[in-house]
């Protein structure tokens, strides 16, 4: 949502206007004289100036003066619930003992890099285009039993994106910078997983495997024969988050990032997308991971209408259009019909 904050200022005859409070100063400014009889008409004492502040304006100025408390604040409840879920999946317990609250530092560090260039993207590429964004805010989640100790992290854009130009570069910007980052994480994980038998007879939750993660497994001779699989490290698996964040965030849908791309290229045509590829969740919960309900729902109560941009006619120029051509090939690479499967 984009807000435009309005100051008034009155001009400068009507401020001058509003000192000149007794007659005296009015006749003497109009250069008539005043007779001592009228020269107390109208004075009551002396003026008593209204506080220099009022609440409203000592709370605002509060505000002013910490606006990086909030993100700081979730930032460090998010590193701690990440650290928490990290330090779980290695099979410790630091509520019992505090210490092995380090051993979910890998997790937790890779993925906080991940989500935090992530929203860097956005807020670099909007400061570059003049328009006001917030710092990242960061959201913590539940640890335990499956958590993975956060929602993600957001920026909230406070003024208008007018051309498509800036709308598709801010939008863009976040799933590659997050991208990149997730397949350095992955391929340095990789490099220490260990290839193990699957057990019989007990029930596991398989990962879904994109093709960038297929081609970076094959790149570093880590594809598992039949009955094998990967047992992904605490570093890889952050980076297969950063994969999973960036196809969702790359769904052609309403206000999401892939819905900011779709409307730079497509304008108005971007509605239909948006509902189409709603449909396509509800139809891929009915073959596979049933979480895509919960996206069919989220996304079609957010809405899948979008803002206009004043230059809609205009076309975008080459380098916008392999833009977006590469964040379709982001979506494509990093997209799984099933991400998580119970065998």
């Amino acid at each position: 949502m984009a807000f435009d904050e309005k100051e008034e200022h009155p001009n400068t005859d009507d401020a001058e206007a509003l000192l000149i409070t007794n007659p005296r100063q009015k006749a003497e400014q109009n250069g008539n004289p005043i007779s001592p009889e009228d020269s107390n008409a109208g004075n009551h004492g002396p003026l008593v100036p209204p506080p220099p502040h009022s609440e409203t304006d000592v709370s605002e100025k509060k505000k002013k003066r910490h606006p990086l408390l909030v993100p700081i604040t979730l930032f460090i409840l998010t590193a701690l619930t990440t650290l928490l879920a990290g330090a779980y999946q290695e099979g410790a317990n630091p509520l019992k003992n505090p210490v092995e609250l380090l051993a979910g530092g890998p997790f937790a560090i890779t993925l906080l890099l991940i989500l935090f260039c992530h929203e860097m993207g956005h807020y670099i590429a909007s400061r570059c285009y003049g328009v006001q964004v917030t710092p990242p805010y960061f959201v913590p989640g539940p640890w335990f039993p499956f958590g993975i100790g956060t929602f993600g992290a957001f920026i909230r854009i406070k003024s208008p994106i007018f051309k498509k130009k800036a709308l598709l570069d801010i939008g863009a910007a976040g799933p590659i910078a997050g991208f990149v980052v997730s397949i350095f994480a992955v391929a340095i994980g990789l490099h220490s997983s260990q290839i193990v038998q699957i057990p019989h007879g007990i029930a596991l939750i398989r990962l879904g495997d994109p093709l960038i993660f297929t081609m970076i497994a094959k790149a570093l001779g880590k594809m598992p024969p039949e009955g094998y699989d990967i047992a992904l490290n605490s570093v890889a698996f952050a980076g297969w988050i950063g994969f999973f964040v960036t196809t969702l965030n790359l769904l052609p849908i309403g206000q999401l990032d892939g819905g900011h791309i779709m409307y730079a290229l497509l304008g108005n045509k971007h509605r239909y997308i948006s509902m189409a590829a709603i449909v396509i969740l509800l139809m891929l919960g009915l073959n596979g991971w049933k979480g895509w309900y919960l996206w069919a729902v989220l996304t079609a109560f957010i809405g899948v209408n979008h803002p206009p941009v004043i230059d809609g006619p205009t076309p975008l120029d080459f380098k916008h259009r392999m833009v977006a051509f590469t964040s379709f090939l982001i979506f494509i690479v990093t997209f799984m019909p099933n991400p998580f499967m119970v065998i």
